[in-house]
């Protein structure tokens, strides 16, 4: 197991004082183990409301900066919307990302905020492993997502500014699949499968299941199901509908497109790097999020 001598803190909001103190936390635990800690610039900005301790602390924000500190592991603290926002730093670098959950659910960011001392004195044990989580590239004939055309969650295509539904042809491999009527569609990794696909009744996948899966949203034909489809496959959407635009999401990111956008989907030719500590599992993180196994009525 690689020795860890950097560690990257990233974060982008402190909402309270409760909030500072994990934070600090994380930060006198990765000291006590003599290891560098690198503050992404907005998270030292937001430390330096509440003290002025850490403010000769090594700090970094753009790309270039990553790559010039090449930390060993970087650590979110926030959510899973920090980690989404993370991806876009760390791209292809294939640095392990460890989440810290300072949110509610936390399917991606796992590690609970009163285990931090015991996830760093993990971490340096090496009691962890990596595991590997596919990522979607987005193509385009028009502009779309330039500065970063990838999800670790989904791709979606939904209605904007009207009840009316849209129509989504959509081809796998240039075959026509279907012609969805509906409100929108999720196109969603496995790790995505338990975000937005989840709650419009798509099924969960095991992160190594190598499957992608089509989840309509609001679809007006009750025939119609998500259906999952190997990730070597190509998914080609075009939209139309009763207005001149429609709304696409890249995981937390948007933009507006026409009827003229013709956008490809497909598996990008890098993965994503996780910490999984010992002990943790998917199957664990589960039961735990979901309260799988749990009856309260007894």
């Amino acid at each position: 197991m690689k020795e860890i001598r950097k560690i990257l803190i990233y974060g982008q909001k402190i909402k309270d004082e409760t909030e500072y103190n994990h934070v600090t936390t994380l930060l006198s635990a990765i000291q006590n183990h003599h290891i560098t800690p690198i503050l992404y610039s907005p998270l030292k900005k937001e430390i330096k409301e509440y003290s002025d301790d850490y403010k000769e602390m090594d700090v970094m924000e753009t790309y270039r900066e990553l790559s010039d500190y090449n930390p060993d592991i970087i650590i979110t603290m926030g959510g899973d919307g920090t980690i989404l926002q993370a991806i876009t730093l760390i791209r292809g670098k294939g640095i392990p990302v460890l989440g810290i959950n300072l949110g509610r659910l936390g399917f991606l960011a796992s590690v609970e905020k009163k285990l931090i001392k015991k996830a760093i004195d993990m971490l340096v044990s090496g009691a962890y492993t990596t595991v590997q989580r596919a990522m979607l590239q987005l193509e385009c004939n028009l502009p779309l997502f330039e500065t970063f055309p990838y999800a670790l969650n989904d791709f979606t295509l939904n209605k904007r500014d009207t009840s009316s539904m849209i129509t989504i042809h959509t081809y796998i491999n240039d075959v026509l699949l279907n012609s969805y009527w509906a409100d929108g569609i999720i196109i969603s990794t496995p790790t995505g499968s338990t975000g937005y696909s989840l709650s419009c009744g798509g099924p969960i996948i095991f992160p190594d299941s190598k499957n992608f899966v089509i989840t309509p949203v609001a679809p007006h034909n009750l025939n119609v199901r998500p259906i999952i489809i190997p990730d070597d496959s190509v998914i080609t959407l075009t939209v139309e509908g009763r207005t001149d635009s429609f709304m696409s999401t890249l995981d937390s990111r948007y933009e507006t497109i026409t009827s003229d956008h013709r956008i490809k989907i497909r598996k990008a030719d890098f993965m994503l790097n996780f910490v999984q500590l010992k002990g943790q599992t998917f199957m664990k993180t589960l039961n735990e999020k979901l309260l799988w196994g749990i009856d309260k009525r007894n």
